[in-house]
């Protein structure tokens, strides 16, 4: 089976509502999508969202990336696991970066070759370790009567993990509004974190640690922008929560630079920062040997297609215990054919061979805009 045709996809998805950050306000998915089909006619699908802060990928620089791609990779076999390294050893090769984009082409060939050989990915990937996991919700309304809103009304719904994104106002503030959060979800079994998603300097992340220290909250992830490596450590040295990275991972190293520094306690693992579902899965494994926590993630926000990518990881690596972020929940329609299995807050790995989901393409169509 050789790679016969990858093209790639722009879209655009509206979101059921805004979802607040520190940098950003985010009011529809704009993603990449990669079709990739086979001399055989099998076709795979992968999908990066666009997230330029955490990246420095654009959906238009991550198009313009698969299509550099595109003709330096079509022709080659895609019959095995080690097919798809070599694969993607010829993509580092010719095109330095572009994690993002990359992972893309990386989750289609992993998508392909499941359907080929009638195995999930997660297969693929070492083995199903489960089927089912709990959904991190993640809270950002704005206010704090509308995140204690929702929070209440998803904890109903079968919730137990919730993320509240901070770092859009003074520490204090956003300090006291996670508290009430946590305050009205305390009775329960619940894993309760906070966000900061870069927004904040050692100083300012230090008093919101110190502020919310008996709130409850399990972890306290991104207190600082991604490269601040020792202020990092600072508010790890400060807290009594501990301290997880998301923006500064880019690579099996950063995460090692991270404990070895002792700037964090776990890690936000995506494929859009490490280039594919593999490197994802090393970086688990690399985790459960350094005793490093691990949260699983989708950007916000992702169709089924990069949903299901993350499901069959969280199936696939040693340990989830900082929960799941699955984000096509955020989207006001999907491209897929059968809504993916959510029911009391916990999500399904998807069975059946490859990504285990069935692609409605008159939608992608639908929702693609021209990059």
């Amino acid at each position: 089976m050789k790679i016969k045709h990858i093209e790639p996809i722009a879209v655009n998805l509206p979101m059921v509502k805004p979802v607040k950050m520190s940098f950003e306000e985010v009011k529809s998915a704009n993603n990449a999508l990669v079709r990739l089909e086979t001399d055989d006619g099998i076709v795979g699908w992968g999908e990066a969202a666009s997230a330029p802060t955490m990246t420095g990928e654009t959906l238009a620089s991550m198009v313009a990336a698969v299509r550099y791609l595109a003709p330096l990779l079509e022709g080659m076999p895609a019959d095995s696991p080690g097919d798809i390294a070599a694969v993607m050893s010829r993509a580092h090769c010719y095109l330095y970066g572009n994690h993002a984009a990359k992972s893309t082409i990386e989750m289609a060939l992993h998508d392909a070759l499941g359907r080929a050989t009638g195995k999930p990915v997660c297969e693929l990937l070492g083995g199903k370790r489960r089927d089912r996991v709990p959904v991190l919700r993640l809270i950002g309304t704005g206010s704090a009567a509308g995140d204690i809103e929702e929070a209440k009304r998803k904890k109903a719904e079968g919730y137990v993990a919730f993320k509240v994104k901070v770092g859009v106002a003074d520490p204090l503030a956003d300090a006291e509004r996670t508290r009430k959060v946590c305050a009205a979800l305390r009775n329960g079994d619940l894993l309760l974190c906070a966000d900061a998603n870069q927004g904040w300097n050692a100083e300012q992340a230090i008093a919101y640690v110190r502020a919310v220290e008996d709130a409850g909250l399990a972890f306290f992830e991104q207190p600082v922008a991604g490269d601040d490596l020792e202020g990092m450590a600072r508010v790890a040295r400060a807290s009594r929560i501990r301290i997880g990275a998301d923006e500064g991972l880019h690579s099996i190293e950063d995460l090692r630079r991270h404990h070895e520094r002792g700037a964090a306690h776990g890690g936000s693992l995506k494929t859009i920062k490490l280039g594919g579902m593999k490197p994802v899965h090393d970086a688990a494994l690399l985790c459960e040997e350094l005793g490093m926590q691990v949260n699983l993630a989708s950007k916000m926000a992702e169709t089924g297609i990069g949903t299901a990518g993350v499901l069959h990881l969280a199936a696939a690596v040693p340990s989830v215990n900082w929960g799941v972020s699955l984000t096509n929940q955020y989207l006001v329609d999907d491209v897929i054919v059968r809504p993916l299995d959510f029911s009391n807050g916990h999500a399904r790995v998807p069975a059946g061979p490859g990504l285990g989901i069935e692609v409605d393409e008159a939608k992608v169509r639908r929702y693609a805009v021209e990059r």
